[in-house]
């Protein structure tokens, strides 16, 4: 039934891209698509009650118009391979792109049929902006028309943040100091947070471990500007229909924004994540390992011994408040303008982010604050009826691979034929619909985890395993792999790890 099914969408989507190149009205009517990503976000936001100080407004009203995807998964949780997958709706034993050291997705494959090309070919104007695939130029091959200007180390430049040679000596030391000179603004010592590198000592290259205020406007950030750039998109009268790909890179490190974003913390004292102190008693020694070395960030014994998790923890709200404005800038121009009664809107994030969580800084493991990400799907206000009512709330385990595929249905565009996830749109329709899905993320070449309704399974390239129960342990404090109550649920999951399959 379900292969009819596919065969019966293929048929319908082949007939709207006929639709598309001989009756231009009829392609007028096709949804626009806004496809908005945010690069290292977490649960951290009030529609999922992530952290109790999130401040995330704008994100929560569109949240409140769509439906939350609450159990959502990344592919890979690292910015390379994660998009890989996405854009190309491949698992990376097909793309080659396992890590953020693996090889561009456009450079294995200069001609894939990633996400905007396909919907190109079905006749929509494609464009976009900002982070979106991690590749450099590929949003200039895949897009008509793209822009993208300094976002990671805005508000300065990328040569501005790099130490000068006779500064270096001081980068790995407990006194780094590197001193910023900008026209107009009075001199800035590099890094924000006085914390020594852990990663890249004796490289000249900005230290991206670091977090803290700018006294500076919005407008001297480059999420800012993606902003302003895709609001003009949006103004722009066009005769075909759109997929704008908007891709913020805040709450990314450097925790760099705007002054006016920290206020709120004033004598205020964070909420740290939850923590135990054993929390790594029961892992073997490559998972420790996962754990406590600074792959993507910076280590916590570091931040510990220079007292910056609470520095830290205020700066990722205050990044996440800072990008939750400049989404609230767009939807209000969506819903101002020419779409806004006929465009679906996709937020996600392409992984989760750790602040201590497993003594464990960054993202790149296969836990759930590294894994797990926001996903909401809001339909098209013209086309609402045929979807969830409004506000609704997804607890099944869902991929970001899930996202081709119920892009291409959803607008009557003709998908590739492989496609390894499954179309979103049987849930949009009824969230509480009983499946047997599994998320599985892969966390380089020989390291899965699959998470279910219930658990997360963790198998890593030398065998060892890792197994949570997450309606009695949200947190996975507690690994049970050893327990004989869950053998069969152990044997089970160890079976969808080997078949990396979602399976509805």
């Amino acid at each position: 039934m379900f292969r009819f099914r596919r065969a019966i969408g293929r048929i319908v989507a082949l007939c709207c891209v006929w639709m598309s190149l001989f009756h231009p009205a009829a392609a007028a009517s096709r949804p626009n698509v806004l496809f908005i990503s945010i690069d290292d976000l977490n649960d951290w936001l009030g529609c999922l009650d992530g952290h109790p100080q999130a401040v995330t407004p704008n994100i929560d009203r569109l949240a409140a118009r769509g439906v939350v995807f609450t159990n959502a998964h990344c592919v890979a949780p690292a910015c390379r391979p994660s998009r890989a997958a996405l854009f190309s709706g491949m698992v990376p034993q097909r793309t080659n792109v396992w890590s953020n050291r693996s090889a561009a997705l456009l450079d294995q494959h200069p001609d894939a049929r990633v996400l905007p090309r396909v919907f190109q070919q079905a006749g929509y104007s494609a464009v976009g902006c900002g982070k979106l695939i991690h590749q450099k130029s590929a949003g200039d091959v895949v897009f008509q028309d793209y822009f993208k200007p300094e976002q990671r180390w805005s508000p300065l430049t990328k040569s501005l943040a790099q130490y000068a040679r006779d500064e270096l000596p001081t980068k790995g030391s407990d006194h780094p100091r590197h001193v910023v000179q900008r026209l107009g603004h009075d001199p800035v010592v590099l890094p924000l947070n006085r914390m020594p590198s852990d990663r890249n000592r004796n490289k000249p290259a900005g230290e991206s471990f670091d977090w803290g205020p700018f006294d500076v406007s919005d407008a001297e950030m480059g999420d800012t500007q993606i902003t302003d750039w895709a609001i003009e998109q949006l103004q722009k009268h066009r005769d075909k229909p759109l997929f704008l790909g908007v891709g913020y890179y805040r709450p990314h490190i450097p925790l760099w924004a705007p002054a006016r974003y920290f206020e709120r913390f004033n004598n205020v004292d964070v909420q740290l994540p939850p923590v135990r102190e054993d929390d790594l008693s029961d892992l073997s020694a490559v998972a420790k390992r996962w754990a406590v070395e600074s792959m993507t960030a910076g280590s916590h014994a570091t931040v510990a011994r220079f007292g910056q998790w609470e520095e830290a923890v205020k700066s990722y709200l205050a990044c996440v408040t800072f990008v939750d404005h400049q989404i609230g800038r767009l939807i209000r121009a969506l819903d101002s303008g020419q779409f806004v009664d006929n465009t679906l809107i996709v937020l996600w994030s392409d992984h989760g982010w750790h602040l201590g969580e497993k003594q464990h800084w960054g993202k790149w493991t296969g836990w759930e604050r590294s894994t797990r990400v926001p996903l909401v799907i809001v339909p098209p206000k013209n086309g609402k009826d045929a979807y969830a009512v409004a506000g609704s709330r997804c607890h099944q385990p869902v991929s970001l691979l899930d996202l081709f595929p119920t892009l291409t249905e959803a607008c009557g565009v003709a998908a590739p034929d492989k496609l390894d996830g499954a179309s979103l749109l049987p849930l949009l329709q009824n969230p509480q619909r009983a499946t047997d899905r599994a998320a599985v993320t892969f966390f380089d070449e020989g390291n899965v985890t699959v998470r279910t309704n219930r658990w997360r399974y963790i198998q890593y390239a030398d065998g060892t395993e890792e197994l949570y129960d997450h309606e009695s342990d949200p947190n996975e404090w507690e690994n049970v792999a050893n327990d004989r109550r869950f053998r069969t649920t152990l044997h089970d999951l160890r079976m969808r790890a080997t078949t990396r399959s979602v399976i509805e």
